[in-house]
């Protein structure tokens, strides 16, 4: 059952109608939600599995095994409800009957292991079954999965409970073992790394198929283990969307290798292979060839026949994330590769080495009788391939992406009468399918990694997107359960996780967006004992940062990588950053509610009192101050956009008591001023994060027209070129970034009227916005229990809508009396 409400009102009884607050903010802080937040160390779910792995090499770089069980099962086996049980370190994909059926699991913290329970009845029939397992070992430090000893923990059961096979090395009654093979010559080795953020390239040598030997499996240690929480990805088959140029590579005349951050820097704690020890230099022989195209030349489709020298551009029509496959036929030894980017460069090819990481993968193939199937095992991103056939020959049968995508968004939508919104808001929602897979990742190919700050903004989009807060929870568990951070100082929390932090680095204004996000996630999920359990890590937080507050109460040379936005803005850090403290002080605030904190609260206003009296210039906050050699403060004249959009997002300015500047703001900033080239001296925003606050305050002013118009000067752009939005408001990085994925949040909250969708106290706020560069704007977002489903449409200065929600949800439309 739900309830729907129809009204039909003049347009004028919504004006002027006061901000709400979003639902993350809602001070309603019911704790009748629980949101399935539990302490997550549960009884061991494997029933006969033990964690296994290629005798003495645990700790080996890049070693990928391939485990394999065959299981005869008679015709009146429970098929339904049969699970495939599995956990391990580092990454894994599992074939049942040579059906790929999963890949994982989730990411944990270091020491903890999440388990993925995948149901795989679907896959099994009477008869011989083989269950096989490919799984990686990479033992070295990123941003994406973490430096642990490689082990295997797995195992099939039936709809019953009844183990079919399992990994260990003793046999168990009436379970079959698997068997381990050596894929690491088939998977070469010895390979540059992917890049700094991540672990290694892909090559491969299916002529070492045949010589790959069984390995004798030792048993590793027990491991702490912890439920997956999070919705299992999509594994959906994306097709090719159009064939670009073809072309033919050459080498390149005087050549000069530019290998960058994929092997430089190797040592003892940045881990991978010299380049002395390399078996191939992927990112060498690519570069060193250069690819004339012939724009008369017909494509190379299927069906076509690839011979040496010969290059074709695929293009898949958006940025997705997942894993690239194809089928070819061999009648020579042959190699091919592949090079992918988001973008096209200025020469309209594929530059695989945009971000200095080697976005490319090669495959050494046989002559065969029969066509030969390949797949990339990590995942990737990536709007267009570049296909190379390096030697011999080959013809193409088949090419994809098999996505790998965060699921729950189905229910999800939005509609208006201005399609260049809704192309923004399509964009938006692959860009957070992309980057909310087991966390909040920051993009899914430079690095893949959850990220702070980028995390607060995403998990905005989560809730409306998909209505649930479980990669959020996940998020907050990770960095709840290890006991301490390795190279980080006592108190500090890293910028990225579940990352290696080998190299001491963190952030320290992406801690205080910890304690911001905590108060919404709070808000989004009722979970207050997640909230209580952290308590010690926030405590010891504002401990750290009490170390570096100045006689004035502000914070002062803070160290390692301060970091306001990417723009001029990051110029200004030292000594005191007047961004970073306004950012604090709404940390504080956070802390304090959270807490119930009054000194917390205090020492907030109060830093906000010393904000407002030394950075504010009479026109403008400006960012920072320097300590003088006599001891004295310096405010200095340096100010950025940011600035102010950190001064009235965390309550240093409000509108009443900094009017003159909020109306420069709301008037005379924006996507435009480059053009008109108003306040020269204020340096550029940029998408990240700056762009994105400014929504809040357009939000907050309840100027919703100049929302549409921006979100679309600032997003189209970006939507029409990769389907996606990006980090920069260039595409000199990340073009698919998950906190860009925000504005899907504003369009629901401002354009469509949801102000507030309040699961916790089961309470809709409705404020039907006035726009008048729409006609009509309609939307849905999932709720346990349903769809909360809105329209509405003016027409004649007159307003009607209609509103669905799930029953026992209390609905107020706000309107101006």
């Amino acid at each position: 059952m739900s309830q729907t409400r129809r009204a039909f009102m003049k347009s004028a009884a919504l004006l002027g109608a006061a901000p709400l607050l979003s639902p993350a903010l809602s001070p309603a802080l019911s704790l009748a939600v629980d949101d399935g937040a539990q302490e997550r160390k549960a009884a061991n779910p494997f029933c006969a599995a033990k964690p296994v792995w290629a005798k003495d090499r645990e700790k080996e770089m890049n070693v990928t095994l391939r485990f394999v069980a065959e299981v005869s099962l008679p015709e009146n086996t429970a098929f339904d409800g049969a699970i495939f049980r599995a956990t391990g370190s580092s990454i894994m994909r599992v074939y049942i009957n040579g059906e790929y059926a999963c890949y994982g699991p989730a990411r944990g913290p270091r020491g903890w292991f999440r388990v993925d329970e995948w149901q795989v009845g679907k896959y099994l029939r009477p008869g011989v079954n083989e269950i096989a397992i490919e799984i990686a070992g990479y033992n070295s430090v990123s941003y994406y999965l973490l430096d642990q000893p490689a082990f295997l923990l797995a195992e099939l059961v039936d709809g019953e409970g009844k183990v079919l096979a399992a990994s260990g090395t003793q046999p168990n009654e009436g379970a079959v073992l698997f068997s381990a093979v050596d894929l690491t010559g088939v998977r070469v080795q010895k390979v540059e790394r992917q890049g700094y953020h991540r672990t290694f390239i892909e090559a491969y040598d299916y002529r070492k198929l045949s010589e790959s030997k069984p390995v004798e499996l030792a048993r590793q240690p027990d491991v702490e283990l912890l439920e997956r929480r999070v919705a299992y990805p999509e594994l959906n088959i994306i097709p090719v969307a159009a064939w670009g140029k073809r072309g033919k590579t050459s080498p390149k005349k005087d050549f000069k290798p530019k290998h960058g951050s994929p092997i430089t820097g190797i040592n003892e704690k940045f881990t991978g292979y010299k380049e002395s020890e390399l078996e191939l230099i992927l990112s060498d022989e690519l570069n060193a060839l250069e690819t004339t195209f012939d724009e008369n030349a017909a494509p190379l489709e299927f069906g076509a026949v690839y011979n040496a020298g010969d290059a074709q551009i695929i293009d898949f029509g958006a940025d997705y994330a997942g894993f690239w496959g194809f089928e070819v036929e061999t009648s020579e030894e042959t190699e091919l590769a592949i090079g992918y980017d988001e973008v096209l460069n200025s020469k309209g090819d594929v530059n695989f080495f945009r971000f200095h990481t080697c976005n490319a993968a090669k495959w050494t193939l046989p002559k065969s009788d029969a066509p030969v199937a390949c797949e990339t095992f990590d995942p990737q991103a990536a709007r267009y391939v570049k296909l190379y056939c390096l030697k011999g020959s080959f013809k193409l049968n088949k090419f994809y992406m098999r996505e790998y995508a965060a699921p729950h968004t189905r229910e999800a939508s939005f509609d208006c009468s201005d399609k260049r919104v809704v192309k923004v808001y399509n964009a938006a929602v692959l860009t957070y399918r992309c980057n909310a897979v087991d966390v909040f990742s920051d993009c899914p190919t430079r690095e893949r990694a959850g990220w702070m700050c980028d995390s607060f903004f995403t998990a905005r989009a989560a809730f409306d997107l998909s209505g649930r807060t479980d990669v959020e929870a996940a998020t907050y568990e990770n960095y709840r359960l290890p006991k301490s951070f390795p190279n980080l100082p006592d108190g500090a929390l890293p910028m990225c996780y579940p990352s290696d932090t080998w190299h001491g680095q963190f952030i320290p204004n992406w801690m205080m967006w910890f304690v911001v996000e905590l108060r919404e996630y709070l808000a989004r999920s009722g979970d207050r004992k997640t909230v209580e359990l952290l308590r010690p890590r926030i405590e010891k937080l504002v401990d750290f940062f009490a170390q570096y507050e100045n006689a004035d109460g502000l914070l002062e040379k803070l160290p390692n990588r301060v970091f306001v936005e990417w723009s001029d803005a990051n110029k200004f850090l030292q000594d005191v950053n007047y961004p970073t403290n306004m950012l604090y002080a709404g940390a504080l605030e956070a802390a304090a509610e959270l807490y119930r904190r009054e000194d917390w609260r205090e020492k907030a206003n109060a830093m906000r009192d010393v904000i407002r009296k030394q950075a504010y210039d009479g026109e403008f906050f400006v960012d920072h101050a320097v300590r003088k050699e006599d001891g004295s403060l310096e405010v200095l004249k340096d100010k950025s956009e940011v600035c102010q959009y950190f001064a009235f997002f965390f309550k240093t300015a409000s509108p009443e008591t900094f009017p003159e500047l909020w109306s420069i703001l709301l008037n005379k900033f924006g996507p435009n001023r480059a053009k008109e080239k108003g306040y020269p001296e204020v340096c550029k925003a940029n998408s990240f994060v700056g762009n994105v606050l400014r929504m809040e305050l357009l939000s907050q002013a309840n100027r919703v027209d100049q929302i549409l118009e921006e979100s679309v000067a600032y997003n189209e752009y970006m939507a029409d070129r990769t389907g996606t939005l990006w980090e920069n408001v260039g595409a000199n990085a990340s073009c698919n970034h998950g906190f860009a994925s925000h504005v899907a949040h504003v369009f629901y909250r401002d354009v469509l009227g949801l102000r507030s969708v309040d699961r916790v106290n089961k309470k809709i706020a409705v404020r039907i916005p006035k726009a008048s560069s729409i006609e009509w704007a309609a939307g849905a977002q999932p709720v346990p229990g349903g769809v909360v489903k809105l329209r509405w449409e003016r027409k004649n200065g007159e307003t009607s809508y209609t509103l669905d929600a799930p029953e026992g949800y209390d609905v107020d439309v706000l309107t101006e009396e």
